[in-house]
């Protein structure tokens, strides 16, 4: 099984590196779509192997689902740039890829958000 990850930036270099490193051998290609940064983000992303695209912003969702068309694999993992996977998760992400083709038609993860100072 191959995996995409996408996620949407604009000015992002401060939250970025954290994203992509927590992805590192849970996915196959990295997709950042970027609406105009004017700082770092373009530069960290392709430091770090994503392949980067410029996009104006349509709003969120349109922004979301433009990333996922742009994906190259058939499974997408869409995160946005402050967001990290858990060194959990990833181990269970590699399982997946691992494991080939299962014929699930998706997953579900928990999410934990910190807001305001508490989770």
């Amino acid at each position: 099984m191959k995996i995409s990850a996408a996620i949407i930036t604009l000015n992002e270099e401060q939250n970025l590196p954290r994203a992509l490193e927590s992805l590192a051998g849970a996915v196959d290609e990295t997709v950042v779509v970027d609406s105009g940064s004017t700082d770092a983000t373009r530069a960290i992303a392709e430091a770090a192997g994503a392949r980067f695209i410029a996009h104006e912003w349509e709003g969120y969702a349109r922004q979301k689902n433009f990333a996922a068309t742009a994906a190259a694999h058939d499974w997408v993992l869409s995160l946005d740039a402050d967001e990290a996977l858990t060194p959990e998760l990833r181990a269970e992400i590699q399982q997946l890829r691992n494991a080939g083709e299962s014929g699930m038609a998706g997953y579900s993860m928990p999410r934990l958000a910190h807001y305001c100072g508490q989770w």
